[in-house]
């Protein structure tokens, strides 16, 4: 009979464990989730303009992480994604990836522009960091003209849609959907 009981007692405790384990892993599963959508970004301009409404983007002439003169007209007849970044957050480190694969995918009809708003103390990474990630679109060093142009950025990431025509039809702060950028650029692209 005792052994009964501690065969049934230690079953019990084996229950409990288990049921305490995957409570905790459920939990921590849910805040990960948590996480994930508070980092999503949602639009902060409307999405689509109406004839007359535009808002053209901010011209900028910025240096290059090689060296070169950037302007936002060098990309006249395309539709640019402006990405304002950082080497030190992780909600952009996390979206570079998507912006890598849709710079290949829709290289004909897309460029993105990386706007590093990294200062003095990290500026140094940035060039480390594009090997690192395989950044295949260009990145520039941002400064405080530009961030006043587009708003004061509040917030990184903070990305800008632009038309072919040089009108900005979306702004996102935050993390990004991969899906979301397809779709906004699909819907460009059948304007063309």
């Amino acid at each position: 009979m005792k052994k009964l009981i501690i065969i049934l007692f230690l079953l019990f405790i084996c229950v409990f464990a288990y049921r305490q384990i995957f409570n905790a892993k459920e939990s921590y599963n849910n805040k990960e989730e948590q996480k994930e959508k508070q980092l999503t970004a949602e639009p902060v301009l409307q999405s689509e303009t109406k004839a007359g409404d535009e808002i053209k983007a901010p011209a900028f002439t910025l240096t290059s992480t090689n060296g070169k003169q950037i302007n936002l007209s060098d990309y006249k007849g395309k539709i640019v994604i402006l990405d304002f970044w950082a080497t030190w957050c992780a909600p952009c480190r996390k979206g570079i990836p998507d912006l890598i694969e849709i710079q290949k995918q829709y290289k004909d009809n897309v460029v993105i522009v990386g706007i590093s708003l990294d200062q003095q103390n990290t500026i140094s990474y940035v060039i480390p960091f594009m090997k690192e990630f395989g950044i295949n679109y260009p990145v520039v060093y941002g400064n405080e003209k530009v961030v006043v142009d587009y708003g004061s950025i509040p917030s990184i990431p903070t990305s800008f849609i632009i038309d072919n025509n040089g009108n900005v039809v979306d702004v996102f702060i935050g993390l990004v959907p991969k899906s979301t950028y397809v779709t906004k650029i699909k819907n460009l692209i059948s304007q063309l």
